[in-house]
């Protein structure tokens, strides 16, 4: 079984996410970000795209678990713990489940879209080959914040 981090190291870790996801927000895109740990070492950094890409599965879980695939050398992310601002959506908990991360944390909840637990629950489910330890609400109010910031800001604009 694996090993979840204490307390502080998820807000240390959820910290870089919240980074990351200050880069997408940087870019005009959602505000979130992710960061990939193994060993208590980084190896993978994403924050949204969509908007710089054009790629609709430019998600922060997403470039992050690549780059963190690219690092360990191999697809297989048993060791590792995803840490991402928001619930992941239906495509990226597919991918944790998938890359067969053992540890997701999360900070603020999707009501609309999340699938950790708001709308589904795919990092859990036990019709699927593996199962991703899941906490979530780390950070949440900061990671909520940047998210209705992001938001407020497109509306003053009389953006979608």
């Amino acid at each position: 079984m694996f090993d979840p981090s204490p307390p502080e190291l998820d807000h240390r870790y959820m910290r870089e996410a919240l980074d990351q996801a200050r880069r997408a927000l940087e870019s005009d895109d959602v505000p979130v970000g992710a960061v990939v740990v193994r060993g208590g070492r980084i190896v993978g950094r994403g924050y949204n795209q969509r908007e710089k890409l054009q790629d609709p599965t430019a998600h922060a879980e997403m470039i992050a678990l690549t780059a963190a695939a690219a690092d360990v050398g191999h697809w297989r992310l048993e060791d590792c713990t995803l840490y991402v601002t928001l619930e992941p959506c239906p495509m990226c908990a597919g991918a944790l489940v998938l890359a067969r991360v053992a540890r997701m944390v999360y900070g603020a909840a999707d009501p609309k879209g999340g699938a950790c637990g708001s709308l589904y629950t795919l990092t859990q489910d036990p019709r699927l080959n593996h199962r991703v330890e899941t906490l979530g609400g780390v950070l949440a109010e900061d990671c909520a914040e940047l998210l209705r910031a992001f938001f407020r800001r497109r509306r003053d604009l009389g953006e979608k």
